[in-house]
């Protein structure tokens, strides 16, 4: 799919010193990204703190990005969880008429089986009515997706299009690489490593960073994809400290005090999350502050 190569990010959801959902900061957020050359926008992945969301909060976001995003860029959803029952139930009863595809996480908490990863996203794919992305982060769900099963998905269901690699493990990504099929895009889901992933055949990226820094983002992997690397590791290099920064203390804690550095939106997270501390808000603001030209 054409329209998953390049960078998407996993957009926030700004909160107010209430902990309301702050829809304007919102839509600030949204255009931001637009502005700044992104391919494609990522609605309800973990970024946005979906798990301390309510149901009408989660709708509430979705359509103020579809509404504010007004078909400019291709739109992908979060559906996903550790309940493959409710998952399809959502697939067949959601309107996903906004959407290009969604991106659907491997199960967290119950540390499922590699065969049990696969009959969990057979189920998804027999139930989606878009074009499905696999997610493996295994920080966050306790198990790895192995290539072997990424593989067997791949090749089994022709709408499961992609992965969201985000192992932290290259050799890993080169193996995606390597062995799905020619059309079947590796995305990287670490902003660290999504230059090296990129540069060695993956599609480009689904990002933290890039929603602060839009622009030099979105461009650096545009380099890569045309496989000018030293030009594109230059951006590499300049990013680099502010990409270790943002997630030091957290996700999204790191990426929204860029965004009160910018002026965009506050550092509010739900517990049990909390702001970053004083030393790396004030490590970060330099950095944004020496960024802007």
């Amino acid at each position: 799919m054409q329209s998953l190569i390049g960078t998407g990010v996993a957009l926030v959801t700004p909160f107010k010193k209430d902990f309301s959902v702050d829809i304007e900061a919102l839509q600030r957020v949204v255009n931001f990204s637009i502005d700044g050359g992104v391919e494609y926008l990522v609605v309800m992945g973990t970024t946005a703190e979906n798990a301390t969301l309510t149901q009408e909060e989660k709708e509430l976001v979705i359509s103020t990005v579809i509404d504010v995003n007004k078909g400019r860029l291709p739109l992908v959803l979060g559906v996903g969880g550790n309940n493959t029952m409710q998952i399809v139930e959502e697939l067949k009863t959601r309107d996903f008429s906004a959407f290009e595809a969604i991106l659907s996480v491997s199960p967290y908490y119950n540390k499922p089986t590699q065969e049990g990863i696969y009959q969990h996203f057979k189920a998804i794919a027999e139930a989606s009515p878009l074009p499905v992305i696999l997610y493996n982060v295994p920080a966050r769900t306790s198990s790895n997706m192995l290539p072997s099963t990424v593989v067997r998905l791949a090749n089994d269901f022709k709408n499961i299009v992609a992965i969201k690699e985000a192992a932290g493990d290259m050799a890993q990504a080169l193996k995606l690489i390597k062995d799905t099929p020619k059309d079947f895009l590796v995305i990287s889901g670490d902003d660290m490593i999504a230059l090296p992933i990129v540069l060695a055949g993956g599609a480009g990226v689904i990002s933290v960073i890039g929603q602060g820094f839009p622009k030099e983002f979105s461009e650096m992997i545009r380099l890569g994809l045309n496989k000018k690397a030293v030009e594109a590791f230059k951006t590499q290099y300049f990013l680099a400290d502010c990409i270790d920064m943002i997630f030091e203390q957290g996700n999204p804690a790191g990426i929204k005090q860029v965004f009160q550095a910018l002026g965009i939106a506050e550092n509010v997270v739900r517990l049990p999350l909390v702001s970053v501390d004083d030393a790396l808000a004030a490590r970060l603001n330099e950095f944004v502050k020496n960024s802007i030209k």
